[in-house]
């Protein structure tokens, strides 16, 4: 179990986000259209999870934005946006936005998702959903990068993450 803080107040999460050399544990989330997408499907090719407690807060709303813009740039990259919000507030989310680089995915059917990779709040306001995080991970699903955000409201760090993808 790790802790951040909501606005300074302590949270923890369920667990503990896989480490810098470990494998990423395999995935199946929901897609904005209703269809089941899994880590798999993307094989060789390699990934930026964003995890974050939803599309309808400021700060998952920005992170969303900026990395659909380095996804834009670099096609070669796939970009997940995951969530426990509901496909069609993804689906509204980008359609309003433009933003058409990034995969927005939901665990609202998998909540494996949140127990494998450790990121659900297990306490706290926001209790059931996810913590904010960024995960790199290459063609093999390797960790590159690795950051669980202390403060729930603060951006990741961008940079560190982008320059894990090369």
């Amino acid at each position: 179990m790790a802790t951040v803080t909501l606005q300074g107040n302590p949270v923890h999460t369920n667990g503990e986000l896989p480490a810098n050399g470990a494998t990423a544990p395999a995935f199946v989330l929901t897609a904005k259209d209703m269809s089941e997408l899994s880590v798999g499907d993307f094989a060789g090719k390699k990934k930026l999870l964003s995890i974050f407690p939803s599309v309808d807060t400021p700060t998952c709303a920005l992170s969303t934005k900026k990395f659909n813009d380095h996804a834009k740039a670099n096609p070669d990259v796939v970009m997940f946006m995951i969530s426990a919000d509901l496909p069609f507030a993804q689906a509204r989310f980008c359609g309003d936005e433009g933003l058409e680089n990034v995969h927005t995915l939901s665990s609202f059917r998998h909540p494996e998702f949140a127990q494998d990779y450790g990121v659900q709040l297990a306490d706290g306001p926001l209790a059931g959903v996810l913590a904010r995080a960024v995960l790199v991970l290459d063609g093999d699903n390797k960790v590159l990068h690795s950051e669980l955000v202390g403060e729930i409201a603060d951006e990741p760090d961008y940079n560190a993450a982008l320059a894990a993808l090369g």
